[in-house]
């Protein structure tokens, strides 16, 4: 791994809020495979318990059971920690069509939380989960920081808030913050259950229990998509990131472009999928999402730059991998 060999003081402890979830989950069990210590506060209203089971024999891992929204909490969480990887969200970009308050409070209340409790604890490094919704209608590809469009959705003013409230702690109070625009992360324990879970896990376990898969829109939307060992790789190196690269957003993807439909017919290839007649189990087809960007394809240049990110997982190796670890769990 690209980030095997990455060293932080002894006796480091980080805090990884939401950290019961599909991304805060692989983000622990890395810290804690380097030999560093792990907080991990989720109130499992979308983490999961099995990921806190998981690592309750490790000895360097503690679990905290608490909401972000609540500011004690975020203090108490933050005690004597070095680093924050703040994952804590609630994603989802037609949920947060129908709940809006909810995501303010949750998405941009609960990080302002994270980011004064670090502030006040003297936390070294925050780095926070950003996404590409940020670019909105932005039309170019790829797409590059600094040339974001109008927002389409709450959950992307939810995402655009945190950047620019991060910008202001970087910038007044000294905490050094780092944004990653995350790019439609896939791959182990992430939940293919649920009306907005996301796409490739949803597909997979579909098509292992036999079921027809549904396309929302014509299928031709293209997708920057990353594998989970690639996020953990560009939180870890923010970690060790030079002030000069604090207060700033970054892309997080592999820089290719994958396009839905293709990626169905990828995964009834490698799962063996027919139908009654020996032929390509053909997809359903549904209304396109409210609020969705029709192609997202990452510029992370800047990463590359400024962190050191240098993603060895390509999506032909991701999604290999994805489908044997779901083989395998479901």
């Amino acid at each position: 791994m690209s980030y095997s060999n990455l060293k932080f003081p002894d006796n480091s402890l980080f805090l990884v809020t939401g950290g019961a979830g599909f991304i805060g989950s692989n983000l622990c069990e890395a810290v804690l495979n380097l030999g560093y210590k792990v907080r991990c506060l989720d109130d499992l209203s979308t983490g999961k318990q099995e990921n806190v089971d998981l690592f309750f024999d490790n000895p360097n891992y503690e679990f905290m059971k608490g909401d972000i929204k609540d500011f004690q909490t975020c203090m108490d969480a933050c005690r004597g920690v070095n680093y924050v990887l703040n994952q804590a969200a609630w994603g989802s970009v037609p949920r947060s069509i129908e709940m809006p308050l909810f995501y303010c409070a949750n998405n941009i209340t609960g990080t302002l939380n994270m980011l004064e409790a670090s502030r006040q604890n003297g936390v070294k490094k925050f780095v926070y989960a950003s996404s590409s919704s940020v670019y909105g209608d932005e039309p170019n590809l790829p797409k590059r920081e600094g040339r974001e469009g109008n927002l389409l959705s709450p959950y992307a003013v939810s995402k655009r808030t945190d950047e620019e409230w991060a910008k202001q702690y970087t910038k007044h109070y000294g905490l050094d913050t780092y944004g990653l625009r995350y790019f439609n992360v896939f791959g182990r324990r992430q939940d293919p259950d649920g009306a907005y879970a996301a796409v490739i896990p949803k597909f997979i376990k579909q098509l292992i229990n036999g079921e027809t898969p549904t396309i929302n829109g014509d299928g031709k939307q293209s997708r920057d998509f990353t594998y989970i060992e690639n996020v953990i790789e560009a939180n870890l190196k923010a970690c060790l990131a030079e002030h000069k690269a604090a207060g700033e957003a970054y892309n997080i993807a592999y820089g290719g472009r994958e396009y839905l439909l293709d990626i169905y017919y990828g995964l009834v290839d490698a799962l063996g999928i027919k139908d009654k007649e020996s032929k390509h189990l053909e997809p359903n087809f549904g209304p396109d999402r409210a609020g969705d960007i029709k192609h997202s394809n990452a510029d992370i240049s800047k990463a590359k730059e400024m962190l050191g990110y240098d993603p060895e997982w390509s999506f032909e190796r991701g999604i290999k991998a994805a489908i044997d670890w779901y083989r395998e769990k479901l």
